[in-house]
């Protein structure tokens, strides 16, 4: 795993706790969530916090050569983060890692640990509760991606809406966690939780 120094901490880290940016053509910065953009790039930590102070401070725009940031870069990292997990959901499900439905998470839990579980931020409690009773009794801990509504989640995966859905171990979860890993800087990824856990 490549490391890369933060240009806000001086500190390095691995390439999956921090976010490259590139200067762009029109002399903006621009959130490369990839890392394939062409061009010198420069990396932040994964998170808001981190972010904020990067823009404010200039480091991003000294690292860059003048390249202009301003204060809607977060949220547009925030949203590209946010895309790019439910692409990765979307490929899940063609390549058969992804188990949809209450039924088949159901089922799919009974029989193996799955590496992460995807609940509906406005889906019922109840049936969450009974999903997260069953994993937590089979399994113990299982990382939950709670912060999308079921309509988004649907269009990921081709439905009208998703509420429950299970991702199997493997390539797609490993890339999953990780964009889920920066994510979580800038989003609470599973905000059902308190609720789930004080009902």
């Amino acid at each position: 795993m490549r490391e890369r120094r933060c240009v806000v901490t001086q500190q390095s880290g691995p390439e999956t706790s921090l976010i490259r940016f590139v200067a762009g053509p029109e002399g903006n910065v621009v959130p490369d969530i990839s890392a394939k953009l062409p061009g010198r790039g420069a990396w932040v930590t994964a998170d808001a916090e981190h972010l904020v102070l990067a823009i404010k401070r200039g480091r991003l725009a000294r690292a860059l050569g003048g390249a202009k940031a301003d204060e809607k870069l977060v949220a547009d990292v925030e949203a590209l983060l946010a895309r790019k997990v439910l692409s990765l959901l979307g490929l899940a499900r063609r390549a058969g890692d992804l188990a949809v439905g209450m039924d088949a998470v159901r089922l799919g839990l009974k029989a193996q640990r799955p590496a992460w579980r995807i609940e509906a931020c406005d889906g019922a409690a109840d049936g969450r509760s009974k999903l997260d009773r069953l994993a937590e009794g089979k399994w113990g801990a299982v990382p939950v991606a709670g912060c999308f509504p079921a309509d988004q989640l649907g269009q990921a995966l081709g439905r009208d809406h998703v509420v429950h859905a299970a991702l199997a171990e493997g390539s797609q979860s490993r890339a999953f966690g990780e964009i889920m890993g920066k994510l979580s800087g800038f989003r609470e990824i599973d905000p059902g939780r308190k609720a789930g856990e004080s009902g």
